[in-house]
């Protein structure tokens, strides 16, 4: 049994700590607001404007104007503030952002991160990523541990375009949470989803590590 995708936010959401300031990107990231442990309060910012964002609306509550940056309707807490790009961003560069989490196509053993394009493909611009990588100050990265034709994603050097170098802090996927204690350390294995066997994280990754 592997983690689903709601599981895997989950495990995300128990590295909040109150006071954060939270940036989650598209993807599974973007559940982990519907995670938030009780008694922890954390502030979501997205990069398109919004401090403040609450867990996803229901139906009957959609606002259409109320969006985040992967373009999905949410819904917003009383203490919700809206800015510009420019403001977004110095947030975001000027290291206010207390953890960042994101998805990616693929992660190196050193902590480098591929999740903006694939050559050949249309894209319509690699958005905030880069920023919220370099500016974070703690990276998580949310991910299937393969590909959908079953390659590894884990790996000893990303081989598309990269978003970032040395910067996540820790990889959760599917299989299991890989974490280091600094950027100049290795990844280390240290939880496995129910039923899934160090040998069989071992099988589906390219990527060195410690267990």
């Amino acid at each position: 049994m592997s983690w689903t995708r709601d599981q895997m936010a989950a495990c995300a959401a128990q590295e909040l700590q109150d006071g954060f300031y939270v940036n989650l990107g598209i993807g599974i990231s973007t559940l982990v607001a519907n995670h938030i442990p009780e008694k922890i309060h954390v502030t979501l910012q997205s990069e398109n404007g919004m401090l403040g964002i609450g867990p996803f609306p229901y139906p009957d509550e959609v606002d259409a104007d109320l969006i985040n940056a992967g373009k999905q309707t949410i819904s917003k807490l009383p203490h919700c503030a809206y800015f510009g790009s420019a403001q977004s961003f110095a947030m975001i560069r000027g290291g206010h952002i207390d953890l960042t989490v994101l998805g990616a196509m693929e992660v190196s053993q050193n902590g480098d991160i591929a999740n903006w394009m694939i050559p050949g493909k249309l894209i319509k611009g690699m958005g905030g990523a880069m920023d919220l990588v370099a500016g974070g100050k703690k990276i998580i990265c949310v991910m299937e541990h393969v590909s959908k034709h079953g390659e590894p994603k884990f790996i000893p050097e990303c081989t598309l375009p990269l978003t970032g170098k040395n910067v996540i802090d820790m990889l959760i996927t599917d299989l299991a949470v890989f974490q280091r204690p600094d950027h100049s350390s290795s990844f280390r294995l240290i939880e496995l989803a129910p039923g899934v066997t160090a040998d069989e994280v071992s099988a589906k990754t390219n990527a060195n590590y410690l267990s």
